[in-house]
């Protein structure tokens, strides 16, 4: 099951690279000439373009792949549970909020991460699990890799506050792993490192090979 999407992900994300990368020798590079002047050779300019247009299909990747296999393992142990939209019933925008998976009161919101900085982001999630509530469901959020940087650190921190206040639930980081784990019945972090391991596995011994140094 979650196989057979990573195969799927894999090869469309390997066709968006490979259809970008041949795009791009046609680009027009003279932007390098700044490059050049702030230090950085033709052969860095284009590497690091490369890598920012690679990295732009990876992230979307990456979260539609994460969210949608962990939408599996919800639907495997609970196939009547549905995405779906609801009224927003306090304000004017957005017309709706939707949720991921609603399955009978709980209105879970799946995410691989978020990282964003924007106050008004507060404000929009404030008054999505207010209406989650009016409309009678328990919010319940499941984000599995929490951001790196302070400020958005600081508004997960603000989210998980708002989250207890409405008797809601948050999960983030290794405990978004085991809710989903005791959720679903399905280790899914166990089932990626598996694949992982399959598809990288020069990682997997670098990997063996630091924990043996730690241990030394």
């Amino acid at each position: 099951m979650v196989s057979s999407l990573a195969e799927v992900y894999s090869s469309n994300l390997k066709g968006k690279i490979e259809a970008r990368t041949k795009e791009m020798k046609t680009d027009d590079n003279s932007h390098y000439l700044i490059y050049r002047v702030l230090g950085i050779s033709l052969k860095e300019g284009q590497l690091i373009d490369q890598y920012q247009n690679t990295g732009r299909f990876l992230y979307k990747y990456a979260g539609s792949f994460l969210e949608e296999a962990a939408t599996l393992c919800l639907n495997f142990k609970f196939p009547e549970g549905i995405k779906t939209k609801i009224e927003n019933t306090i304000g004017q925008r957005p017309k709706t909020f939707e949720i991921d998976f609603l399955n009978g009161n709980d209105a879970i919101e799946v995410k691989w991460r978020d990282a964003t900085t924007d106050g008004d982001h507060i404000t929009k999630e404030h008054t999505r699990v207010k209406v989650i509530r009016e409309h009678g469901y328990k919010p319940i959020r499941v984000m599995f890799y929490y951001p790196q940087r302070d400020q958005a650190i600081r508004i997960q921190d603000t989210l998980k506050t708002l989250y207890a206040g409405v008797e809601g639930e948050y999960y983030g980081g290794d405990d978004a792993w085991e809710y989903l784990k005791a959720y679903s019945g399905i280790d899914l972090k166990a089932i990626l490192t598996q694949i992982a391991n399959e598809r990288t596995p020069e990682l997997k011994i670098t990997n063996t090979i630091e924990k043996q140094k730690n241990r030394e």
